[in-house]
């Protein structure tokens, strides 16, 4: 009831304002605020029951700013050194990273030469306490920030380990934590083809981007793909800096236009290499930055696109601290690649879950053309010049991965193997896999596939219906046959199960450049943006060159 009251009456003051002229503004944006002060007040003093004015308040702020789009924020003070980390890649902390399966907080990524390296944590150890704190009593949000702090402070972590009676006494002191924006770069086997995963648009990642590169070309890259799966993106000026390592100085990267201010973005620099081959890899996780490299690109006839449509968000945000201690980041402008299209999605109706756009009706799209006459379209994200069927894990992969029988596996394996192969040749043998399964009978997984749900809505329906009765034998027979089947499917589901599980004791031992070199020897865009690459014939007919 609180928030419905707080929701209805910032709605009727955006809809005022919305069609009020606008010499009126002021009094009514004056007007409105009074009356928000007056019944949040009035709330708090009358209400039944007790009620908590930040939470209370929080709700009537993000239902405000969910009127207008999904990226214009407000971000509380305790929650500021989460978004300053996201931006910039840098925090006070041990270098590791932690995840949550079930009660339990468990190391998930250790960065190699900081104080968890170096002191001896290890990916799938459980942080028992911290600074004396028991993890198990504390939110997820709550654990993750005792690991974070003022750069020399001390943390002395109880860690409870694999094949090791008693709990490990640790103690790190933090350093100053720079995120790898470039996780990888390296050389596909046996070719003149270099890769390089760019992760986020942090400051500076351009930087490090064009020194792997640069590496590639010194070691015989005759030709690049560039990894922007996944990266949410970031920086603009780091965006417009990525594009002109493979375009001239003096072209127009991205067009910003607002309210208050129109800008171009132009390249400044000549470029690190105007004419070697390049693709780029994008999905529906590439969003923003990411958009604006693929599609400035695409827009040059540059680069051929590789993967699936990117997620679609064209609008730019503009970052400034606020009142106590807090931060807002506010929608102040659309961009528009060279071509004139803004990538943002119209049409919110064909969202998936995770925000990305499924489809986009051709009556919201409105062509443009390329440098070179190609046709491509406005309205929803990037569509890439060769698309690739999305990566959908089968339900019993996911439930592996979800439920963290995967990563405590690839912990007791890593435990009983001082060393494996090195990432892109390590495989698991047959009997390896087999003591996997094998293992696997002794967990409960849940999981359910769509034919599980389609028979649990028959079943139902058939009771609604008053027909149970008559199909009991033979949903029985059903169930059975299904179960069948599911016993079945650690060998059905064998090579993409196996994958996973590959992938997680890579990064017991190779980290996280390793289990990103295994991913890539192993993933079916890499090889087909190899296969573009290796076929100049194919590659310009993608791009029409003239």
């Amino acid at each position: 009831m609180r928030r419905k009251i707080i929701i209805t009456s910032v709605v009727v003051s955006l809809g005022l304002l919305s069609f009020t002229p606008p010499a009126d503004r002021f009094f009514e944006l004056a007007k409105n605020l009074e009356i928000f002060s007056s019944l949040f007040k009035e709330v708090n003093a009358l209400y039944v029951d007790e009620v908590n004015p930040n939470r209370m308040a929080r709700h009537g702020i993000d239902a405000m700013l969910n009127q207008l789009d999904p990226y214009t924020n407000y971000i509380p003070e305790d929650e500021v050194e989460d978004y300053r980390t996201m931006n910039t890649g840098q925090y006070g902390g041990i270098g590791a990273t932690t995840i949550n399966l079930g009660n339990r907080v468990v190391v998930s990524m250790i960065f190699e030469n900081y104080p968890a390296f170096k002191n001896g944590l290890k990916i799938g150890d459980e942080i028992v306490k911290l600074n004396g704190r028991d993890l198990s009593t504390l939110s997820p949000d709550e654990s993750t920030h005792l690991m974070k702090g003022q750069i020399g402070t001390p943390v002395k972590a109880s860690v409870k380990r694999y094949g090791v009676d008693k709990l490990i006494e640790l103690e790190f002191k933090r350093e100053k934590i720079k995120i790898n924006s470039v996780p990888f770069f390296g050389m596909i086997p046996g070719q003149d083809i270099g890769i390089v995963q760019l992760n986020e648009f942090t400051s500076e990642c351009s930087k490090e981007l064009k020194k792997g590169i640069q590496s590639l070309k010194e070691q015989g890259a005759k030709k690049i793909i560039l990894d922007l799966r996944g990266n949410p993106g970031g920086h603009l000026n780091e965006a417009v800096d990525i594009c002109n390592f493979f375009i001239p100085k003096g072209k127009l990267v991205v067009a910003t236009k607002g309210k208050s201010e129109q800008r171009d973005y132009e390249t400044q620099n000549n470029p690190l290499d105007e004419n070697i081959p390049l693709a780029i890899i994008i999905n529906r996780g590439s969003a923003s930055a990411s958009e604006i490299v693929a599609g400035t690109l695409q827009d040059y006839d540059r680069a051929v696109i590789v993967g699936e449509r990117s997620y679609g968000k064209g609008l730019v945000q503009m970052g400034k601290p606020f009142i106590y201690n807090s931060y807002v980041k506010i929608t102040t402008a659309k961009y528009y690649t060279p071509s004139g299209r803004c990538i943002q999605v119209l049409d919110y109706s064909h969202r998936r879950e995770d925000g990305s756009v499924s489809t986009v009706p051709d009556s919201i799209k409105k062509e443009f053309k390329t440098s070179r006459g190609r046709s491509v379209f406005d309205g929803g994200g990037i569509e890439p010049d060769v698309v690739m069927p999305p990566n959908e894990h089968h339900s019993i992969v996911s439930a592996l991965n979800r439920q963290g029988l995967l990563f405590d596996y690839a912990t007791i394996y890593a435990a009983t193997h001082p060393t494996i192969a090195a990432p892109k040749s390590f495989s698991l043998t047959a009997a390896e896999y087999q003591e996997f399964v094998n293992w696997m009978k002794t967990k409960k997984l849940d999981y359910k596939t769509p034919m599980d749900v389609a028979l649990k809505e028959l079943e139902d329906e058939a009771e609604h219906g008053h027909y149970l009765p008559q199909l009991t034998t033979q949903i029985a027979q059903l169930k059975q046959k299904i179960a069948d089947i599911h016993g079945a499917d650690f060998n059905t589901y064998r090579e993409p199960i196996k994958f996973m599980l590959e992938h997680e004791i890579v990064a017991r031992y190779y980290y996280e450049k390793g289990a990103a070199e295994f991913t890539l020897s192993n993933d079916e865009e890499v090889k087909r943006s190899v296969s573009i690459l290796n076929d100049q014939n194919s590659y310009k007919k993608i791009l029409r060159a003239q």
